[in-house]
């Protein structure tokens, strides 16, 4: 089954790379999560349960990434298995581009993949629906909640910036933490 799909992230290119990469973020936004673990720079694990038309189960995944290009574009490669529910495996290549505003970014996927046991009985026209549905959700949330940290970082360098004129000798970037938040979707369609 072919995989293909292409949103507009209200973040630059950089923090959207940063975010898809981010364990917390991922697992925030991926429903039915339980847990999302990263095992190296290019490795994550996770449980994720799901329900896929009359079949529900928890899946345990892996993920790896290849072909890295900092922060413009790489290869996922996943797969899960969801005990007597099936398996479900694939490759997709995310590719991130900065939108004529450099406040956006646009991300498009495309890949395949494929799945086993009672997931394939279901029908690839209730899997695709599923996986496109799976998809939707997963991006309003993750941009649902990048808007939510730029509001609490534009609210917080405000309120920084108050203290700061009451208390000039410290800078306000000493205060300023950096907030860290990809491969959801792609955890979600492979396990």
């Amino acid at each position: 089954m072919e995989l293909k799909g292409k949103y507009l992230i209200p973040a630059p290119k950089e923090k959207v790379w940063k975010e898809l990469n981010n364990p917390d973020t991922l697992k925030k936004a991926i429903k039915g999560c339980e847990t999302l673990d990263k095992v190296s720079d290019t490795e994550f694990i996770a449980k994720v349960k799901a329900k896929i038309g009359p079949v529900s189960a928890i899946f345990s995944g892996s993920v790896s990434l290849t072909d890295i290009n900092p922060p413009d574009s790489y290869i996922i490669s996943g797969q899960g298995k969801g005990g007597a529910a099936g398996f479900a495996k694939g490759n997709i290549k995310i590719v991130l581009s900065e939108d004529i505003d450099k406040n956006k970014t646009n991300l498009v996927y495309s890949g395949n993949a494929q799945v086993g046991g009672k997931l394939a009985q279901v029908g690839s026209r209730l899997i695709g629906g599923v996986i496109k549905n799976t998809a939707d959700d997963f991006f309003k949330t993750f941009n649902d909640n990048i808007i939510i940290t730029d509001n609490n970082k534009i609210y917080n360098e405000t309120v920084i910036d108050e203290i700061d004129r009451k208390k000039p000798s410290i800078p306000y970037w000493l205060w300023i933490t950096s907030l860290i938040l990809i491969i959801g979707i792609i955890l979600a369609v492979f396990t």
